[in-house]
């Protein structure tokens, strides 16, 4: 895990624990011995690429830091029905409180992982390479990307702040190509950052406004046609990064990457995505 996503992930463990277990995990609690040790396995019950151990093991050691952890498989991993990602030892009602926030976080991961393992295959052998968006639920978006990366795919921007992305609505509020990319440029010397670039062209007109304005580093082709985008790659000519983005499906993928792009940002991997299933389960302790 990337150093700058780990308090993200806290923080978004913190908050999943909060909302599940509240005043107290009741049934637990009145059932099971407080120091009563026990031992799951997570069981993979679906063919894809498992995302989401690493985080796991993080939630199980917040409820229970003196648990042990025996990973089986890794993370990106393909794996199939029967497979055993883990097992895990601890005291049991702490295993029982980790359950659902183990598995709502690991399916949705592996399920995003899986779908954009499928995309990237789709682009075997091209130099065009697939990215995630903004497209995530509002506070899991580091799980969304990292389970990408997972998948084989690329991430984009994580928010707004690590990024300069100029749509189309920027470029209409700030009066056009050239005034836009002007205004970033000295907004950056203004404040002493140097970040990446990018404007969103939704003509061929619009890439030369970019280049008479200059200091980009991608082009994002919005909505470009297929012939439109064979021309555009041609007129920008390795000047800059190429982006395609807006309305590529699985089935006109490979067609894009082979028109020249260095990008495709799919929303689908993330929006789009059916969950893996799996199970935690009880084991005998050994």
């Amino acid at each position: 895990m990337k150093k700058e996503y780990l308090p993200y992930v806290e923080g978004l463990i913190e908050l999943a624990i909060k909302e599940d277990i509240g005043d107290g995990d009741h049934t637990s609690l009145a059932s099971i011995p407080a120091e009563e040790r026990g031992r799951m396995k997570l069981l993979v019950k679906q063919e894809g690429i498992i995302a989401g151990i690493e985080v796991a093991q993080m939630v199980m050691r917040r409820l229970d830091p003196d648990v042990k952890f025996e990973q089986k498989i890794e993370d990106g991993a393909r794996v199939k029905p029967g497979d055993i990602a883990f097992y895990v030892e601890g005291r049991v009602i702490s295993l029982l409180q980790a359950e659902r926030i183990v598995l709502n976080i690991m399916q949705r991961m592996s399920g995003v992982a899986t779908q954009t393992s499928v995309y990237v295959k789709e682009l075997e052998g091209l130099k065009a390479k697939v990215l995630d968006t903004r497209k995530t639920t509002p506070g899991m978006r580091v799980l969304d990307k990292m389970a990408v990366k997972l998948g084989g795919g690329e991430n984009h921007r994580m928010g707004l702040f690590d990024m300069i992305l100029l749509k189309d609505n920027h470029i209409d509020f700030a009066g056009g190509i050239k005034p836009a990319i002007e205004k970033v440029r000295k907004y950056l010397a203004s404040k002493g950052k140097n970040l990446p670039v990018e404007v969103e062209v939704r003509s061929l007109k619009d890439i030369e406004e970019v280049f008479e304005a200059g200091g980009v580093d991608r082009i994002m082709l919005d909505n470009f046609s297929l012939p439109l985008t064979r021309e555009a790659v041609r007129r920008i000519n390795g000047r800059a990064e190429i982006e395609s983005s807006g309305g590529i499906t699985l089935d006109t993928l490979r067609e894009y990457g082979e028109a020249g792009v260095d990008y495709i940002s799919v929303g689908a991997l993330t929006h789009q995505i059916k969950s893996l299933d799996m199970s935690l389960k009880a084991v005998e302790v050994v």
